[in-house]
């Protein structure tokens, strides 16, 4: 996972979302969320995103609510360590985090306004 952009950052936020729940840390989910909002949406590379993470993480505040869909998208981590190294890996990250990015759809208005205040993005 020593390849440039820090991939590696895509992954831990789409498990993180993916796999949330009820009970899941709120801070998670919407770092999570914004990291693959940013990835797919705006292509920036995972060092980026951390870049992102960071800013945020100095921000005190209570973070929103997120909407958990029952669909959580057709891809999982098992699909992308099916995917040999390389590039056909790195595509199947890219595209499972397509996958859970549109299945939590319903919150990019709330991830584009929290970025909107924190002047972020």
């Amino acid at each position: 996972m020593g390849r440039p952009g820090f991939i590696l950052q895509h992954v831990v936020d789409a498990y993180a979302v993916q796999n949330a729940n009820p009970d899941s840390p709120l801070i998670a989910v919407v770092f999570g969320l914004i990291g693959l909002y940013l990835y797919v949406e705006r292509k920036f590379s995972g060092r980026q995103v951390q870049e992102v993470h960071k800013k945020l993480g100095h921000t005190k505040r209570q973070w929103p609510k997120i909407h958990l869909p029952e669909d959580r998208g057709r891809m999982t981590a098992l699909d992308v360590l099916a995917a040999p190294e390389g590039p056909q890996r790195d595509k199947a990250i890219h595209d499972w985090c397509e996958s859970v990015w549109n299945a939590f759809r319903d919150n990019r208005r709330l991830v584009i306004a929290l970025l909107d205040e924190c002047q972020i993005a």
